[in-house]
């Protein structure tokens, strides 16, 4: 038996895009590639069983795929079916049998895996899970403080890094200096023109009010002695501890 086919149709269906043949030479050596970058995060060949010290000359199926993980690298070579890198043994590629010995569920895990670890800042992002922010507002530019007062839904400066489905915190500058709302993010890259003042802003993002706080909860001072916060000039991630409390 062999998986190969059923690798291509993973890759096919999940990433939308095919096999790519290179080599006259190895006329069933395959590659898959990231559409923006052009780095491989596959290949599969079929070599002889000898050439990864199996008994037999037999050919036999394997994936080549890409880890960062070198502790998942050493522990899977320790496994059956997994081998280092055949022709690329750099960079902590590794190849895997296609013939069963290894399930198609962690064949299907381990193309994932190589692909994020060859995929550009771009597509790193957009494939990423949904993210939390601690977002400020500086309330001489904006009354934030009175933002969902008429409506739960309103446009913001869009911070980079930020998509779809992302949750934000708004902190409210002095004098409030505290978080006052949670939000989840319904649109990005919405095309925008401001400059006043030294600031600029270029595109904005939908967020939806999920969550209030009192002002007197999440102060700027509760935020630098329980949590770590220094200083809130721009998006920055959530700390774990923080997000636990601000979810309750």
């Amino acid at each position: 038996m062999s998986f190969r086919q059923d690798v291509v149709d993973y890759i096919e269906k999940k990433y939308h895009h095919g096999i790519e043949y290179l080599w006259m030479r190895y006329p069933s050596y395959g590659i898959f590639r990231h559409q923006d970058n052009q780095k491989w995060y596959a290949l599969i060949m079929d070599i002889p069983r000898s050439k990864l010290g199996l008994d037999g000359d037999a050919a036999v199926d394997v994936l080549n795929v890409k880890l960062n993980d070198l502790m998942l690298r050493d522990f899977l070579l320790h496994r059956d079916g997994f081998f280092p890198g055949y022709h690329i043994a750099r960079g902590n590629w590794i190849s895997v049998l296609l013939d069963g010995t290894v399930s198609l569920e962690e064949i299907c895990g381990l193309i994932d895996t190589s692909y994020l670890a060859t995929a550009s800042a771009k597509t790193k992002n957009a494939i990423r899970p949904p993210k939390e922010w601690l977002i400020p507002s500086n309330p001489a530019y904006y009354d934030s403080v009175h933002a969902f007062d008429d409506t739960d839904e309103i446009r913001w400066k869009q911070g980079n890094g930020i998509k779809t489905g992302d949750t934000v915190f708004l902190y409210i500058g002095a004098p409030y200096s505290a978080i006052f709302y949670k939000c989840v993010v319904t649109e990005t890259d919405i095309p925008y023109e401001f400059h006043r003042e030294g600031l600029t802003i270029r595109k904005l993002m939908g967020i939806r009010l999920l969550k209030r706080y009192d002002p007197d909860r999440f102060t700027f001072e509760r935020l630098n002695r329980e949590y770590g916060i220094f200083v809130v000039r721009g998006p920055r991630g959530v700390p774990y501890k923080l997000s636990e409390a601000l979810n309750k």
